[in-house]
């Protein structure tokens, strides 16, 4: 456990329950503190049967965006950038996502789920996340883990962050995360409230 970073950072492989984790922390917050002003977005899988076809944005009072599709086609998306057989809708992802990251006095805490190669594509979104850093308001935010020991320089630059504190989730430590996230937000919740 790290100090008192304010920006807590999960990660993990794919599927290990991220986003899940991140939602459920909200959640946690949102009922034991109904007037914490929490704003943000995560990302989910979107399925067709069984298959997953995308991936959309949903901000914290519940709108959706498309991120990411496998079956779109028209003459926009031939221009879009692509990751394995996703292509990614960045006009999209930015109307939903950008409003959600803009700095006001009176946010308590920021959620970015996830700060990853497909939001990354967009040119506006990196500069937004560390705005909201550079505002001492407290974020929880979710990374890919490096693949192949590589890490995406936005994501790099989180990662070695001084207020970042880390939680790498495993399949067994994973709900044992979802508490110690939360009791540390907690803390740096009520951290902030006494510096007002």
């Amino acid at each position: 456990m790290g100090g008192p970073g304010r920006c807590l950072l999960v990660t993990g492989p794919p599927a290990v329950g991220k986003t899940t984790l991140i939602v459920r922390v909200f959640e946690m917050l949102k009922a034991s503190n109904p007037n914490l002003k929490i704003k943000g977005f995560y990302t989910r899988e979107v399925r067709q049967e069984s298959q997953r076809v995308g991936f959309e944005v949903v901000t914290l009072d519940g709108r959706t965006a498309p991120l990411a599709s496998t079956s779109v086609s028209s003459s926009e998306s031939l221009r879009w950038p692509t990751v394995g057989r996703y292509k990614v809708d960045i006009a999209s992802f930015e109307s939903l996502a950008l409003p959600e990251l803009q700095v006001e006095k009176d946010t308590d805490l920021f959620v970015i789920d996830e700060v990853g190669k497909m939001e990354l594509f967009s040119s506006s979104f990196f500069p937004a996340v560390l705005k909201v850093l550079e505002s001492n308001t407290p974020v929880l935010a979710s990374i890919p883990i490096p693949k192949s020991g590589r890490d995406i320089p936005g994501v790099a630059r989180l990662r070695n962050h001084p207020e970042a504190n880390i939680f790498t989730l495993n399949p067994s430590n994973r709900d044992g995360a979802t508490e110690q996230v939360h009791a540390q937000l907690l803390n740096i919740l009520e951290q902030q409230h006494q510096q007002h």
